[in-house]
């Protein structure tokens, strides 16, 4: 019997999201590798089990995805920040975004990063 492929790093991202915005922390760290990491301003950890709980428990905001960029393994996710319960968000409506790094279906890098510019679409023609 053939094991089923994990699944692609945009659902694995859309999960973490899904998670986090519902204030499952503990379903949110299950996506994480163990010695995964995690860099912010300031923070440069690798995550235990514990330690991945207590980085979800961490963050003020959820997030609705605004665009998913995928490059291989990489993906790198727009969010526009909502609140979630038992939290107070510190910037309802701004944007914010991360790059992930899965593999065999789990979070090995969750990097902060300033959101990516979108391309404007060039000027219709006359």
């Amino acid at each position: 019997m053939v094991a089923a492929p994990p699944p692609s790093p945009p659902a694995i991202v859309r999960a973490w999201s899904r998670d986090l915005n519902a204030n499952h922390n503990a379903a949110a760290a299950a996506l994480f590798a163990p010695g995964a990491r995690v860099i912010q301003p300031g923070v440069d950890v690798r995550l235990t089990a514990k330690l991945a709980i207590a980085f979800n428990e961490s963050l003020p905001c959820g997030g609705r995805i605004t665009r998913l960029q995928r490059h291989g393994n990489r993906v790198t996710a727009t969010f526009l920040l909502i609140e979630r319960p038992g939290h107070k968000c510190d910037g309802p409506g701004q944007k914010a975004a991360a790059v992930f790094v899965v593999q065999n279906g789990l979070i090995v890098s969750w990097r902060q990063v300033a959101v990516p510019r979108v391309p404007k679409p060039p000027p219709a023609r006359a």
